[in-house]
Formats: C-alpha cells, sequence, structure tokens
C-alpha cells in the first residue's frame, strides 16, 4: 500500500501544480477579456484571434484544472445523503463512483478524443474565421485533461482503500 500511496501522492503533485498554474490562466483570460472589450468599445477595432484566445483559456482552465477540482472534492455533488455517512461509508461509494463512472467515462473520452486531435493536427486544423487561431492546440487539451483527471480519479481510489485498510496516509484527501 505504501508505494500506491507514493503514487497517489504524486498524481496529487501533478495536479496541485497544474491546477495552481490555470489560476494564472484565469489572470490571462480577464486581460484578453478586458482588453478585447477596451479595444472594440474605445477604438473600434477587434479581432476574432482575441475572441478565440478567450474561449481557448476558458477551456483549458476547464479541462486542466478538472483533476485538481477532483483532487479538492470540488465538483458539483448532491450530498444529501452523503454527508451523514460514516466516513468508511463514503471512502466506499467513492470507490464504487470512480471504477463504475468516473474512470469509464473519463477513459472514453480520452480514447475518443485523441483521434480527434491528431486528425486536426495533422492537417493543421484553423478556425474558419478570419484572423482566427489554429484549432488542433486546443483540441490536443481534451485528452490531456481527462487523462489529469482519470490520473486523480485512481489517486483518489488508492486514497479510499488505504483509508479502509485502517492506513492514516490515506485520510489524507
Amino acid at each position: 500500500m505504501a508505494s500506491l500511496l507514493r503514487i497517489a501522492a504524486f498524481i496529487d503533485a501533478l495536479n496541485e501544480r497544474i491546477g495552481r498554474a490555470c489560476y494564472w490562466l484565469v489572470l490571462i483570460a480577464v486581460l484578453v477579456s478586458s482588453g478585447n472589450a477596451i479595444s472594440r468599445y474605445a477604438v473600434g477595432v477587434s479581432s476574432n484571434a482575441f475572441l478565440e484566445i478567450q474561449w481557448y483559456l476558458f477551456a483549458a482552465i476547464f479541462l486542466l484544472a478538472a483533476g485538481y477540482t477532483h483532487k479538492h472534492n470540488g465538483h458539483v455533488r448532491v450530498d444529501i445523503f452523503y454527508g451523514r455517512l460514516t466516513p468508511r461509508t463514503q471512502a466506499l461509494i467513492d470507490i464504487a463512483g470512480g471504477l463504475l463512472f468516473l474512470l469509464p467515462m473519463s477513459a472514453t473520452i480520452l480514447w475518443l478524443s485523441w483521434p480527434v486531435f491528431l486528425a486536426s493536427f495533422h492537417v493543421n486544423e484553423g478556425s474558419p474565421d478570419p484572423g482566427g487561431l489554429l484549432r488542433w492546440p486546443i483540441k490536443l487539451l481534451i485528452p490531456i485533461g481527462f487523462a489529469l483527471l482519470s490520473l486523480q480519479a485512481i489517486a483518489e481510489i488508492i486514497k479510499r482503500a488505504a483509508l479502509l485498510s485502517g492506513n492514516a496516509d490515506g485520510e489524507d484527501s
């Protein structure tokens, strides 16, 4: 169990770093959005590239920070009953949910999005809008984001299993 917990700690650290880097993407998105609005209304100049980079940053934030959010238990859940359960029962539910729902869904999206990215990359797909950006970089973030979420799901399953086995290190989730 100790080696699995080391793997979980490595995944936690990876998603923590990426999640904290996404804080900067939020700032950049705000600055780009503000700059675009100011230039459009004050000077009458706008660019499709500025609009698209806003969408790309928004997508990057959500895709890359999904694992970080899962690590911090920040995803929306209806816990009318869950919050009243014992930590052991919560751990069992988390393991079942991770194995039966989260991992299969994440793996499926990762698997299906990779060929989409490759096709886009091979043709150097760009925006159909004048002055738009390349599309393949943002399509690459889909499999990366779901890979990070899958890894974090594995880390959470390991930590919950450690909790169930009586390992105090598994409680840090």
